[in-house]
């Protein structure tokens, strides 16, 4: 039984010792702490994220009507993020999967929002006529 065990313990360690002909271990897929960017680049996120600010706050001196400002607002918004999550959370170096699944979410929250702001064109003559007809009630 413990020679079972040794042996075991023997092919898990060659294993891990066996490297590929560009030096990487097989079984050794992780990257360390963290992923080191340039600082230019550092630079480069901030000001666009700098930028998308401020666009988003001259945008709302213009009237694109409720839904339009709703949807430029969470257009910018969702370019930001993306830049967050892609350099300053690493997920541009990271496994595939994770972006896979961060545009899943992304497509979904699109998906639910959009879903609310046609709902809400269903209903939306009930509520003006609601209003209507209580602005027009004599007070007592």
């Amino acid at each position: 039984m413990t020679d079972d065990k040794s042996e075991k313990d023997t092919k898990a360690s060659s294993e891990l010792s066996a490297v590929t002909p560009d030096g990487h271990a097989i079984a050794h897929e992780d990257h360390g702490l963290a992923h080191t960017m340039p600082i230019w680049m550092l630079f480069a996120v901030l000001a666009a994220l700098m930028f998308l600010t401020v666009l988003t706050v001259s945008v709302t001196s213009y009237d694109l009507g409720s839904e339009g400002n709703l949807v430029v607002g969470m257009v910018i918004a969702t370019i930001k993020a993306g830049l967050v999550v892609t350099f300053f959370m690493h997920l541009f170096w990271d496994k595939k999967f994770h972006l896979i699944l961060f545009l899943t979410a992304v497509l979904f929250v699109i998906l639910f929002l959009s879903m609310s702001i046609t709902d809400r064109g269903e209903y939306q003559r009930n509520i003006d006529l609601y209003q209507s007809v209580t602005n027009a009630a004599p007070a007592k």
